[in-house]
């Protein structure tokens, strides 16, 4: 994809350490991504059952251990279900739906936060994952996210958007790009080579709920 004339977030020197120490300066938020449709699956993945309790109560938890708020990225049609009741929600501030416009109307309705991103359909991330993944944030990049050890391409729905990436973001959507992994390269992100492969390997099939309930992988996805 070919970006807008002018777009450019890229900065050097003392200017990159200065981005650097304000992005650390920042708030993090969290943000589970619950409003996928869940075709494939045939039910709604945020609210599977893995660890005693819906996915997406077990992304909150997860956050909340390590940020200062935690909102659910929801669509409209889910927002009154009683399930998600009581909990913090954002809507969609831009067309198009998917997991890139979630993340990008967190980054508009808080600029001031940094924000730390899971999917529900993620049944082996946690605390583990949150942890190494904060404790190799790099601030100086627009992202920090982890990289697929077989595919080689980052992986954009277990990952940290600093406040600085909402602008470039906002430049691509409004070209046409609304792949969330296509976005993380054009932005540069900082990758990870994940020590547990599993933290990224999601469950979006019957096949796959199965096989990660006995705990065996299918493939990273």
């Amino acid at each position: 994809m070919i970006l807008p004339l002018g777009l450019e977030w890229q900065t050097m020197g003392g200017e990159q350490n200065t981005l650097g120490a304000a992005s650390e300066a920042k708030p993090v938020y969290g943000l589970v991504l619950a409003g996928g449709r869940s075709r494939r699956m045939g039910r709604d993945k945020a609210l599977i059952v893995y660890h005693g309790r819906p996915q997406f109560e077990n992304g909150s938890r997860a956050l909340a251990r390590h940020c200062a708020r935690v909102f659910l990225s929801l669509r409209a049609d889910q927002s009154a279900a009683p399930e998600y009741a009581g909990h913090a929600q954002l809507a969609d501030r831009f067309p198009g739906g998917g997991p890139l416009i979630g993340i990008l109307s967190a980054l508009e309705a808080h600029p001031e936060a940094a924000w730390l991103v899971m999917a529900c359909d993620l049944p082996f991330a946690g605390d583990a994952a949150l942890d190494f993944l904060l404790a190799r944030r790099n601030p100086l990049k627009m992202a920090t996210a982890f990289r697929n050890p077989e595919r080689n391409w980052p992986e954009p729905l277990l990952a940290l958007y600093e406040p600085a990436a909402r602008p470039p973001l906002l430049a691509l959507h409004g070209a046409g790009l609304n792949c969330p992994r296509r976005a993380l390269e054009q932005l540069g992100a900082e990758l990870l080579d994940p020590p547990d492969s599993r933290w990224i390997m999601n469950a979006n099939t019957p096949e796959e709920y199965e096989a990660a309930l006995r705990g065996i992988p299918r493939g990273i996805c």
